[in-house]
This record gives structure tokens, C-alpha cells and sequence, in this order.
């Protein structure tokens, strides 16, 4: 890999242990929760607090970096992130569950801003793609070790709080130890609603749904599989494939997003995943399927995991599908302000999710976790289905899948290797030896660059 990468390691190193203590602390809630008593509804709340505070945050915290610089930023909001550990840990209500979900999401959105402007920062056009693609698996390497974590401590203690104050605080380490010189903020602007919906119909509507669904299954898995009566083990497990799948599946369905019309992968893809989410119901040995379907299946649980792991490997590549498609449509200069708009949608989406899933649990008991992502799967299945009636298939060459994390920023986007051409600034041991002869440069176009006598200039 490109020595740029592991030139990055503080970086990486401190958004990994981030990870780490975002991927314990989402679900550690989730199963507390059920030890708690608290209703299903109730937990979706606060669970949807996260998505709000990772909203507000996208939306503020570039002004705050411009203002005080990248460490700073960073700093005191994985900080503030510990702190809001504790804060869940000293007072086990759903009021302030809710506050501290909220700003457990204003922290991270924040320290992702930071890193990836970082990481755009050091990019070039030949490294940018092994960025991107060892950032993303970083971050979910990190989300699937945190899950692991559970089994540390009983989430009924506050050690496994104190845990994840404790790697937050951590993750602040090699960041403020970089010799490296901290990156220019570039602000980046992105496309309206509207007008993305405009470009592409579909493009919006699944990425809207695609918000709603990552932040429901996420969410709520844990307290699903705790309900139903799942070990710690056995819950960290299955949290673990599910996140881990999500990374596998990336690369054959991109492969085949690129040889085919997009919005047919789309549309398998989504169908697919209302089908394993169907078998999970009928692997999870449910009354409610017994009843009407009039079958007897006993309860195996390593075909549910499998379900499961296919359910999300097949889901996660939704966001990266949605924003190739889209691409499709727009001009290359303007991809990174499509995906801008995208993740903008996305996350207004991922607001409501975990509370809508939530209302569906209390209507049909544990099922209602998969009915709903079912439901949810066929709006966007069907969708696909009717915009393949009435548009042709747009053949955009610039536009091609790239594996992207669903809570990537707009920086993070310029990483994208199908992204704008990037010019590549000089060394700072080019620029003094230019400085010495008396001569400048003039960028051009793809930064092929003349020499021009600055008496002439």
C-alpha cells in the first residue's frame, strides 16, 4: 500500500480506537435498555438522538474548523464524546440517554470531518483510492471490535461505560502527538434536494430509505436479539458478521454495478434483502410466521446468522450503489456536491428510522424489526422498477462504483478516485529551490505546469 497510508497511521489510529468505542457504546445502550425495562419506542428515541446530534453537527462543524483549526476541533469533541460515556453511565434514564446520544453524534460527526479533510488533505491522484479504501476498513474493522467488546463486562455495570470513555480519550492520543502540519479547510458546497431529485429520482428516494434502514438495523439489532432471548455472546457475534458482511459484499456488487444498468443491481439488491429478511423471520423460529404461514421449524440459529450476515452484506453497499448511480447523471466536477446532497438526505432518513422501527416492534413484537426493513426494502425495490419504465440508462464513463462508508462526509467524498482531478501542491524542498532560481510555476490544466520567469510574468 502507498507509503501515504502508513504515513497516516495517527490518524487512522485514532479514528480506529473511535470506532472501537462507538461500535460498544451504540449497542451496549441497546441491550441495557432491555435490562432497564424501558419500551421498545422509548429506546428508538434516543437511539434516533445520535442521527440528530450527527445532522446538527455535519452542518456547523466545518465553520467551527475553519475558525479553530483541525486539532482543536478534534480534541474537544472526542472529549465531549468521553464525556457524554459517563454521562450515560451516572444517569440511566432515557431523558438523558437521549442527551447523550445526541451528543455522542455531534462529536463523532465531527472528528470524521476532521479526519477526512485530514486524509483529503494528504491525498494525490494516484493514493487517494488506498486512502479511501483503508479508511473504510478501518472504521468498520473498528465498529466489528467494539461489538466483540461486550463481552468484557455485564452491560448491567458501569465498567463497559467507563471502557469506552476510556478508548475515546485514547483515540485523542496520536492525533495530538503529529509532527504532520495540519490541512487548509476547504469548504465544500453540495446539491439541493431537490435539484438531486430532479437528476436522479431514484437516486434520492433510495438513499432517503437507505438512511432509514442503516440507522434502524444498527440501532435496534441488539435490543431485537436481546429480546429474543439471545446470549451476550451470541448478540456480539451476530453484530459483528453483520458489520463485517458489509465490507465483504462491496467489491462483487460493485463489480457488477459497473457491467450492468446500476438500477437493476439497485433493485436485486433490495429485493434481496427483503428476502433474507423474510428467512430471518422464519430461522428466528416466530410464533407469528408459525400461525399464518402454518409451519414448524425449530430454532436454528446459525441459519438466522447466516440470514442475517447475507441481509447485511447485501444492505450496506446501498449508499455506495445509490451515489454511483446518481453520478451517472451528473458531471464529474460535480460528484463530490451530488454525494453531498446524497448524505444530506441519507441522514434526515436516518432520523426517523430507529423510531418508525421502533413503533413497528410494539405493533408486531420482535417481528416488526424485520417487517419494517422489509417494507422498507420493496419502496425502494419498487421504485427502481417503475424509473427503469420511463428513463433510459444513462452510460456516464467517469462514473464508476467506489466502496464508500455510509457516514462519510463531503471531504471524504474527494477521495473518491472518480472524483475531480486534484492538483497536487509542490514539496515544500521543490518550492524553496524554485524560490532560489527565480522562477514560478503556472498550473494548468491535470496540473501539467510551465515554467515562467517571474520578471516576465
Amino acid at each position: 500500500m502507498h507509503k501515504e497510508v502508513t504515513r497516516s497511521w495517527p490518524l487512522f489510529a485514532g479514528i480506529g480506537t473511535m470506532m472501537i468505542a462507538h461500535g460498544l457504546q451504540m449497542q451496549l445502550m441497546g441491550i441495557r435498555s432491555v435490562a432497564e425495562n424501558f419500551s421498545v419506542i422509548t429506546t428508538g428515541i434516543f437511539m434516533a438522538g445520535y442521527f440528530i446530534g450527527y445532522f446538527s453537527g455535519s452542518q456547523t462543524t466545518p465553520k467551527l474548523v475553519q475558525k479553530v483549526g483541525h486539532i482543536r476541533v478534534f480534541a474537544a469533541f472526542a472529549s465531549l464524546a468521553s464525556l457524554s460515556a459517563l454521562l450515560a453511565a451516572v444517569y440511566v434514564n432515557p431523558v438523558m440517554w437521549t442527551l447523550s446520544r445526541i451528543i455522542t453524534g455531534i462529536s463523532l460527526v465531527s472528528c470524521y470531518i476532521v479526519a477526512e479533510s485530514w486524509l483529503n488533505d494528504r491525498a494525490t491522484n494516484k493514493n487517494r483510492g488506498q486512502l479511501l479504501s483503508a479508511y473504510m476498513i478501518i472504521l468498520y474493522i473498528g465498529l466489528g471490535i467494539g461489538m466483540l467488546l461486550l463481552n468484557v463486562s455485564d452491560p448491567k455495570n458501569y465498567e463497559p461505560f467507563i471502557l469506552v470513555s476510556v478508548l475515546l480519550s485514547l483515540a485523542l492520543v496520536p492525533i495530538l502527538l503529529t509532527k504532520r502540519p495540519t490541512p487548509k479547510f476547504k469548504k465544500i458546497g453540495t446539491i439541493s434536494i431537490k435539484e438531486l431529485y430532479k437528476i436522479s429520482p431514484l437516486g434520492a428516494v433510495s438513499s432517503f430509505c437507505t438512511g432509514v434502514i442503516h440507522a434502524a438495523f444498527f440501532s435496534l439489532m441488539a435490543v431485537y436479539a436481546t429480546k429474543s432471548n439471545f446470549t451476550l455472546f451470541e448478540t456480539s457475534i451476530l453484530l459483528f458478521i453483520a458489520t463485517i458482511s458489509g465490507v465483504l459484499f462491496q467489491g462483487p456488487i460493485g463489480y457488477f454495478s459497473d457491467k450492468f444498468d446500476r438500477r437493476k443491481i439497485i433493485v436485486i439488491v433490495t429485493f434481496l434483502c427483503a428476502f433474507f429478511s423474510f428467512f430471518a423471520i422464519i430461522f428466528s423460529g416466530s410464533s407469528l410466521v408459525n400461525m399464518y404461514l402454518s409451519i414448524e421449524l425449530p430454532i436454528n440459529k446459525v441459519l438466522f446468522f447466516l440470514a442475517v450476515g447475507f441481509y447485511a452484506g447485501l444492505c450496506l453497499p446501498l449508499f455506495s450503489l445509490n451515489l454511483a448511480h446518481t453520478n451517472d447523471f451528473v458531471p464529474k466536477e460535480k460528484f463530490v456536491a451530488a454525494g453531498g446532497g446524497l448524505q444530506l438526505i441519507f441522514g434526515i432518513g436516518a432520523i426517523s428510522g430507529p423510531i418508525i422501527c421502533s413503533l413497528f416492534m410494539e405493533w408486531f413484537n420482535m417481528n416488526g424489526f424485520f417487517i419494517f426493513l422489509i417494507i422498507m426494502h420493496i419502496v425502494i425495490g419498487t421504485f427502481g422498477v417503475y424509473r427503469m419504465n420511463i428513463r433510459k440508462v444513462a452510460d456516464n464513463p467517469d462514473s464508476t462504483f467506489t466502496p464508500i462508508p455510509a457516514t462519510i462526509t463531503p471531504a471524504g467524498l474527494e477521495l473518491d478516485p472518480t472524483a475531480e482531478y486534484i492538483e497536487e501542491p509542490y514539496t515544500e524542498k521543490v518550492k524553496k529551490m524554485l524560490d532560489r532560481k527565480g522562477v514560478v510555476y503556472k498550473k494548468e490544466e491535470k496540473s501539467i505546469e510551465q515554467p515562467v520567469d517571474r520578471k516576465t510574468e
